[in-house]
């Protein structure tokens, strides 16, 4: 059974992260969203929220399983017994980074990263823009999947 974790901080989860996931259940028999928990991260959802909405999102996709997590990503990664980590990339930038982190834990625990490029439509939708427009109380459903509900954290 081919199984990779999607870790990220999903605040929120964009139709870029959909897109991701959409296109790995292609080759990928199950699929973990691990919401990685750090405090020192301000974060627009609670890590709780965060679950709930992706859960709900993945409904009726038993093939996708939502978990938070506050260890590393490789300790996580293999108590779910998942052989993969499953990243996107939007930038150089992003690939340069996921790069080195990926070199990292290969070495420290033998799991292999798998990137996947952002569709050229999407580069532009980050969590980081999506957060900021909902804090100034912008409409941002166009950068959300269909059927996510998203309302105040």
């Amino acid at each position: 059974m081919k199984k990779a974790i999607f870790p990220g901080t999903f605040d929120p989860f964009t139709i870029g992260h959909y897109s991701v996931v959409r296109r790995a259940l292609t080759f990928m028999d199950e699929i973990i969203i691990g919401i990685g928990v750090n405090e020192a991260k301000r974060t627009w959802f609670p890590t709780e929220r965060r679950v709930e909405m992706i859960r709900r999102l993945y409904a009726d996709e038993p093939r996708v399983k939502v978990e938070a997590y506050t260890d590393l990503t490789i300790d996580f990664a293999n108590r779910q017994g998942a052989k993969f980590i499953l990243r996107g990339i939007r930038t150089v930038r992003d690939f340069e980074y996921e790069e080195t982190i990926a070199d990292i834990n290969r070495k420290l625990s033998g799991i292999e990263t798998i990137l996947l490029f952002t569709e050229p439509e999407l580069t532009s939708v980050s969590s980081t823009i999506v957060r900021e427009l909902l804090q100034f109380g912008k409409d941002v459903r166009e950068f959300l999947p269909e059927g996510m509900e998203i309302d105040e954290p």
